[in-house]
Formats: structure tokens, C-alpha cells, sequence
């Protein structure tokens, strides 16, 4: 099992990218595809139609979200903790995963970087 943890520069308030994370609309605004989130502690989050699937363990409005990732039959469980900071340019996401699969970590890794953080700055330079 490997862990992940990296900062992102978001060009907007970390308001909009703790929505963007937990209300269903703006999400598919994003993805461009088929999301379906319940934003409560508990709550079962699906992105880029299944893609990506788990639930909410923790909602602190605008400063800190905590999922569980689903990876098949995997006993530890993959966390992945989002904590937004206010930065000049925005917002400075701090993204941390823990308990990535070893065989998996290249593509999570990669759709981080090239999907996910993408995507959201994408969306928000067009603002």
C-alpha cells in the first residue's frame, strides 16, 4: 500500500471548491459526466460514472472533506482527505490519500494530476 499527498492552486475560493466537491450539479459541471453525490457523513459519492466511487466519513464546510475510497476487495481502507486554505490565487487544496494499492498507484496518481485537479482548475479559469 502506498500513500499520496500533494498541494493544488484552485483559482477560486475554497466556498466553491468544497461545493464543488459535495453538491451533485456543480460536480457534473466539472466531470462532464454522470455524478451522483449524497454530501452527509455517511453518504455514498459516485464520479465520472463510477469511476470513482465511496463515502463521506467527514464534512467541515469549506475547510476540511474526508471520503473513503472503494477499491474492490481491499481490507485497509483508502482515505482521502481534501483541506482547503486560503491562498492569493485561490484556494490551496491539499489533497492526501492513504492506503492507495500498489497496483493501482501509478493510474491514481495520474488521474489526480491529469483528470480530477485538472478538470477543477479547468473549470474555474473559465469563470
Amino acid at each position: 500500500m502506498k500513500d499520496f499527498k500533494k498541494y493544488y492552486i484552485i483559482p477560486t475560493d475554497p466556498e466553491d471548491v468544497y461545493k464543488a466537491l459535495t453538491i451533485e450539479i456543480t460536480a457534473r459541471l466539472w466531470t462532464g459526466d454522470e455524478v451522483q453525490i449524497d454530501a452527509r457523513e455517511g453518504g455514498e459519492f459516485s464520479l465520472w460514472d463510477g469511476a470513482i466511487q465511496g463515502n463521506f466519513i467527514t464534512l467541515e464546510p469549506y475547510t476540511k472533506i474526508v471520503q473513503e475510497w472503494y477499491f474492490g476487495e481491499q481490507e485497509e481502507r483508502s482515505i482521502v482527505t481534501f483541506k482547503f486554505h486560503e491562498h492569493k490565487k485561490g484556494t490551496s487544496l491539499e489533497i492526501q490519500q492513504t492506503n492507495i494499492p500498489d497496483e493501482a498507484f501509478e493510474d491514481i496518481v495520474e488521474g489526480w494530476e491529469d483528470t480530477y485537479i485538472a478538470s477543477l482548475i479547468e473549470f474555474y479559469e473559465e469563470e
